[in-house]
């Protein structure tokens, strides 16, 4: 074997063991740039700041015709936004529905939205959910939980409060079946002040 011969094959033996540690390296990169993301809104309200509502589109749930729209939450701004996080096979998620459609009914004239997500759910027991406890509120989907990741969610049911401006305020960690609690947090968001839990 010639020298060249000798170099090239040496290249090509350190080219195919540095091509996939490389490669490794990448996907651990994109892994922690995806899992900073998806904590940072979390992490920003923790620290009192008010991070903006993601460049989401989400399909809404089919209604009883059986059509589906989708919607972009940053297409809610100019209203304040109360974001539920649920599922139909959630216990909690059951006893808050009420709330959230009376809190619906009785700010919409104010123009704040009611917005439910549907998470890691199927779509029959969602829309049974809906038929069950009435719910007029528009309905999205994330059957994966990949929003309710990106929210930074820990489970459901989790509510966030946004502002007009599209900036998230604040959130319920959990439920709350207490109606006071919903309304001063509605209360607090249309006033400029930070729902509290």
């Amino acid at each position: 074997m010639t020298g060249a011969a000798r170099v090239r094959a040496r290249w090509t033996a350190w080219v195919g063991l540095l091509l996939p540690a490389l490669a490794l390296i990448v996907l651990l990169a994109a892994a922690s740039v995806r899992r900073d993301r998806m904590l940072a809104i979390g992490a920003a309200l923790a620290r009192g700041e008010a991070p903006p509502v993601p460049a989401l589109v989400l399909g809404t749930l089919p209604s009883v015709t059986g059509t589906t729209r989708t919607v972009g939450l940053r297409d809610l701004r100019g209203h304040a936004v109360v974001l539920n996080f649920w599922a139909s096979w959630c216990e909690p998620c059951r006893e808050e529905a009420p709330l959230l459609e009376g809190l619906a009914r009785d700010y919409r004239s104010r123009g704040v939205l009611v917005v439910g997500v549907d998470t890691q759910d199927l779509e029959a027991p969602a829309r049974a959910f809906l038929t069950r406890y009435a719910l007029t509120y528009l309905n999205l989907r994330d059957p994966d939980g990949g929003v309710g990741r990106m929210f930074g969610t820990t489970g459901v049911p989790e509510t966030f409060f946004i502002d007009a401006a599209g900036r998230i305020q604040g959130k319920f960690p959990g439920e709350r079946l207490d109606p006071a609690a919903w309304r001063r947090a509605v209360d607090a968001l249309l006033a400029g002040r930070r729902p509290m839990p």
